[in-house]
């Protein structure tokens, strides 16, 4: 398609469908995703936008022994109570006061897929070995860790959004899913000793990506979004 024409309907289609059926996937089959096709939509996300084109971005890609070996190093600390203590996130992901509808939405989310997983309210056990999938990427044969320069502000992280949008949207088109993980802020010391980070890095999220396992349960969870009336104001006059 030429930059200036219009998208014919098809093309249109396409993209809809590459956006409203990305969902969060918490369960990966163990189909190996070639590099080559990580590359591909990794390029395509990079042509996000970002402010005087400073492309904030900075990606880690782990398979294998990689990927292994970051996440035992995680699991083992999410199982120790005592060690765990001594980790907490770099940049607060949430506010720090709950108020609504933003608290509603929370619990929403999180008892919907704890329904569907069959974990009861104050099954503390259950609950932590589900969170603690995180750190396994759902068992995704690839988890990307996003980083960024510490100079950067404000106004960088929302590129990087659009950026994270993109590698999502694109990982759609080419029958992927993924998992979009604040989870591993906590661990950002481990992560950045694991990877080498230089100094002036910054965790920013991991992400999971790979095939999405159909028979999973826990796959079948859909959120719930506002009707744009609730959200958005026009002007005319």
């Amino acid at each position: 398609m030429d930059l200036f024409d219009p998208p014919s309907a098809a093309e249109t289609a396409a993209v809809d469908t590459a956006i409203t059926t990305r969902h969060s996937m918490r369960a990966f089959l163990p189909t190996p995703v070639p590099r080559a096709v990580v590359e591909e939509i990794l390029a395509v996300a990079s042509r996000a936008p970002s402010g005087t084109n400073l492309q904030p971005w900075q990606v880690h890609v782990l398979t294998g022994a990689a990927l292994k070996r970051l996440s035992d190093r995680i699991l083992a600390i999410h199982n120790d109570p005592e060690e765990l203590a001594r980790h907490e996130r770099e940049y607060e992901y949430y506010p720090r006061e709950w108020t609504s509808p933003y608290v509603e939405r929370r619990r929403r989310v999180g008892w919907d897929l704890y329904r569907l997983l069959g974990i009861e309210k104050g099954d503390r056990e259950r609950m932590h070995t589900q969170h603690g999938r995180n750190y396994r990427f759902f068992d995704a044969p690839v988890g990307l860790i996003f980083s960024i320069d510490r100079i950067l502000q404000q106004g960088s992280w929302l590129d990087y959004g659009m950026f994270l949008e993109n590698v999502m949207i694109a990982a759609r088109a080419r029958g992927l899913h993924t998992c979009p993980q604040a989870a591993f802020t906590s661990f950002h010391r481990v992560i950045a000793d694991e990877l080498a980070f230089r100094p002036d890095q910054m965790l920013v999220c991991g992400m999971a990506l790979g095939h999405a396992d159909p028979e999973a349960l826990e796959n079948q969870l859909v959120t719930e979004r506002a009707p744009v009336a609730e959200f958005a104001r026009f002007y005319e006059d």
